[in-house]
């Protein structure tokens, strides 16, 4: 008899290791997302003056990468405002489902400058560990410096995709020189999200692969998904805030929109959920009406 529970333990032991094994790969994987090129041109939307820029996360040690967009260096009266766009989880500046040059060449038409950046450990920014709205908070308030620094006139609005959408909510709510916020996809509360959506993204079984990715994770890499709460965040917010969702989202399904705005406390918030587009996929299915919703939004905040 005690040979066989010798055996039995030794086999569960085996197991539980082999688990854990596979767990860290994974975890490693989901923190080290493959890189994709930054290969659009910013001429071909029709931007002829683009500044490719360089400037510290506010991370000691790492250098983000981007394109400042002025506009009245492409013909435009600037309104004197500058838009950060925060893009999402494995994607870079370029939102290429978006894409996101589309929607900043329509922006600073409208006379907005535009700085578009690639988090840590994307594009052309220094590698990192990605943390899905953790430590990008930093690489965020870097680039928020750095509008501050080179247009120190300018009023400072961000918009953010996903990730970007979270860590936008996550860095602006309490920021002072953030007016206000578009948070285009957000989730709720990271753990939540990955609570009920890992096996989406890892291709595991939820049992035991889900306890122990988000029990590991913390403590071989120092990112705890439980310090990514935009829902505290928003309930701290003293600015306006328009969340964006579409309603056949099934990465992140709308009602994480929806939730959050019931937490907004500024009047001038607003929730607009785009039937039948799917994730970050809004501006793509109503170019026309995001632009002009996403405008509308950010002059009644601004004047305010």
């Amino acid at each position: 008899m005690s040979t066989l529970v010798l055996i039995v333990g030794i086999l569960v032991l085996a197991a539980v290791l082999v688990a854990a094994g596979i767990a860290l790969h994974v975890t490693w994987k989901l923190t080290h997302p493959v890189r994709k090129p930054v290969d659009m041109d910013p001429r071909d939307f029709g931007l002829s003056h683009v500044e490719t820029v360089r400037f510290p996360s506010r991370e000691k040690g790492l250098t983000l990468a981007g394109w400042y967009i002025p506009a009245a260096e492409n013909g435009f009266r600037s309104r004197q405002r500058t838009i950060l766009f925060a893009h999402g989880y494995s994607q870079n500046r370029l939102e290429p489902h978006l894409p996101a040059l589309s929607l900043a060449a329509k922006l600073v038409s409208a006379g907005y400058d535009i700085l578009m950046f690639d988090f840590r450990n994307a594009g052309e920014s220094d590698p990192a560990l990605t943390t899905i709205g953790l430590r990008e908070q930093e690489d965020l308030r870097g680039a928020i410096d750095f509008v501050q620094a080179v247009r120190p006139d300018h009023a400072i609005g961000l918009l953010g995709f996903s990730m970007g959408a979270a860590t936008v909510l996550l860095v602006g709510a309490t920021d002072t020189r953030i007016k206000a916020i578009v948070a285009d996809s957000p989730f709720y509360s990271l753990p939540e999200y990955l609570r009920e959506n890992l096996p989406h993204w890892t291709g595991l079984p939820r049992f035991p692969f889900n306890g122990l990715i988000l029990t590991l994770s913390p403590l071989f890499l120092g990112a705890n998904p439980r310090d990514v709460q935009p829902y505290l965040a928003v309930k701290k917010a003293d600015k306006p805030i328009f969340f964006i969702h579409g309603t056949s989202d099934a990465t992140v399904p709308y009602e994480n929109s929806k939730r959050l705005y019931e937490l907004a406390r500024d009047p001038g918030s607003a929730l607009w959920l785009v039937p039948g587009a799917t994730h970050v996929r809004s501006y793509a299915k109503e170019p026309a009406e995001y632009v002009n919703r996403v405008v509308r939004f950010f002059e009644q905040a601004f004047v305010r």
